[in-house]
């Protein structure tokens, strides 16, 4: 009884907030579902929102404390949980981008007739999962963190019943990230056969000196099976393949919950075993993700240039593997890690990129659900002479792609763009910086071909409204039913999240060091 008082006193619950408020808000809101008569389910999203808030808010205690708990007796040094720097700024991406995404997804569950309940449970789950993940420090803690991020995430892609597009999009999405879960589970049996340890630093230590020849070919299989594990959650190619159709036949503001949280978890998780856990094996991890991030920005950026706005094709689709580019870019940073002689430069220009897209993206992606409330298909044609209908709509959007395409006005694209060709180059990885010049070139082709459809003018064809959606004729109904949201215009909470995302990017780009300075605070 003793020692059980013991653990409960020494566990840091204000170093636990974060994810705790999460998920316990999550479980209010599945309890309150079994209560709440139809009429008052819209209060679940208000609730899970307002449970989001609280849980970023419940960072400031935190920062500059440096607090630890779950920790080895006598080792101060050697915990499960960490809520240090980089932690804290991992966790606020995570949570501000749950927050946006809670509100685009007011209006989406009704309109479509999504479970309320369920619903709003998974994307607290998988939030509560996503906030534990970049504060764990062994390898048991990483990988249950990332299995509760995405176990909610695959019944999320699959909740719009009766879709055939969802369905498919769900199992695909689920069958491919078993297999990448159990690849990893193996490395991390591997680790601890070799090591005795999964405490990260207890790994890194062991693995500098390892007494026998077959531990070391034991741990370097280890080593391997873990990142090919958090490749496949960073949509690096090879592992890319579920993204396309996972984005699009997931309910639009999940398809941008995976495109910013999902990345933010699998780069958290993979800069925690490179830099923390096998920083002995830099010279194996770092040109393997040199040559991932060159495949993987080759292979998205050129997969987007087939999206044709003059056909029906998606503009999902082309977000999903525009996602895939970026994620790209992402990895110059992290492979940059494994040649500097102080990684955490490196890394701090992969936390700035990521918290630069994410604020674009999901305006994007709010842009998107903007236009699918009278266009359910959302094709590139849908967008045509979207200045003439929405103006305000058309010129946010318009902002988000340059800033994807690192033109300005977007500076903060073109400055986080900088930030991590610079990482290259200062790395010694020339090669890489211009394969990422040479995909950037090729990017703004399809950023720009986008950007110039907001503001032609409107075909005289039959109107897209019109077009029945991939979840068919029910959802075409749920479509142009009215409401209190239709007959208004813009629903309340998703011209909140286009106005935070545009007010965010302007004036990031107004000053783009603060992203850098509030980044190099996520040090290792």
């Amino acid at each position: 009884m003793s020692s059980v008082t013991s653990l409960v006193q020494s566990v840091d619950w204000v170093a636990l907030a974060p994810p705790t408020i999460t998920a316990v808000v999550a479980l209010v809101v599945l309890v309150a579902d079994l209560f709440l008569p139809v009429a008052r389910k819209p209060l679940l999203g208000w609730i899970a929102t307002a449970g989001l808030a609280l849980a970023a808010l419940s960072l400031l205690p935190l920062i500059g404390a440096g607090r630890r708990t779950f920790c080895v007796p006598g080792h101060a040094d050697v915990c499960s949980y960490a809520a240090d720097p980089f932690a804290l700024v991992i966790q606020f991406l995570v949570l501000a981008g749950a927050l946006l995404t809670a509100l685009l997804s007011i209006d989406t569950v009704r309109d479509h007739g999504l479970p309320t309940g369920e619903y709003w449970f998974l994307l607290l789950s998988s939030a509560a999962g996503a906030a534990l993940l970049p504060a764990s420090r062994d390898l048991a803690t990483l990988v249950i963190a990332l299995e509760v991020a995405s176990l909610p995430a695959f019944a999320l892609v699959g909740l719009r019943r009766g879709d055939r597009l969802s369905s498919e999009a769900a199992l695909k999405f689920f069958l491919s990230s078993v297999a990448a879960t159990a690849v990893m589970l193996l490395g991390v049996s591997f680790l601890y056969a070799a090591t005795g340890s999964l405490y990260l630093t207890r790994v890194a230590d062991a693995l500098t000196a390892l007494p026998d020849p077959r531990l070391a070919t034991l741990a370097g299989a280890g080593v391997a099976l873990t990142l090919v594990g958090f490749a496949f959650k960073t949509a690096a190619a090879p592992f890319h393949f579920w993204v396309p159709d996972t984005y699009v036949g997931a309910p639009l503001p999940i398809a941008g919950y995976l495109s910013v949280v999902g990345k933010a978890v699998g780069f958290s998780g993979l800069i925690l075993v490179t830099v923390q856990g096998f920083p002995s094996y830099a010279d194996v991890w770092g040109p393997a993700l040199a040559v991932l991030a060159a495949v993987t920005m080759t292979v998205g950026n050129a997969a987007a240039l087939r999206q044709d706005p003059h056909r029906a094709h998606s503009a999902v689709r082309l977000l999903a593997w525009s996602s895939v580019g970026q994620a790209g870019y992402l990895l110059v940073p992290l492979a940059a890690a494994g040649y500097a002689r102080q990684p955490a430069h490196a890394i701090g220009s992969t936390v700035a990129y990521a918290l630069m897209y994410a604020v674009v993206n999901l305006g994007a992606f709010a842009v998107a659900a903007l236009v699918a409330r009278t266009r359910p298909a959302n094709r590139l044609a849908d967008y045509r002479g979207l200045y003439q209908r929405r103006p305000l709509a058309a010129l946010a959007l318009g902002f988000f792609l340059l800033c994807l395409a690192g033109l300005p006005p977007g500076i903060i694209g073109l400055f986080a763009k900088v930030v991590v060709f610079s990482a290259a180059v200062d790395a010694g990885l020339g090669w890489l910086a211009v394969v990422m010049a040479v995909n950037v070139v090729i990017a703004l082709y399809y950023y720009l071909q986008w950007t110039a459809v907001l503001f032609r003018g409107a075909e005289a064809a039959e109107p897209a409204e019109a077009v029945e959606p991939a979840g068919g004729a029910a959802e075409t109904a749920a479509l142009a039913a009215p409401g209190p949201y239709r007959a208004a215009g813009i629903p309340a909470p998703l011209a909140t999240a286009i106005v935070l995302a545009t007010a965010l990017g302007i004036a990031l780009s107004g000053a783009p060091q603060l992203v850098l300075r509030f980044a190099s605070g996520a040090l290792l």
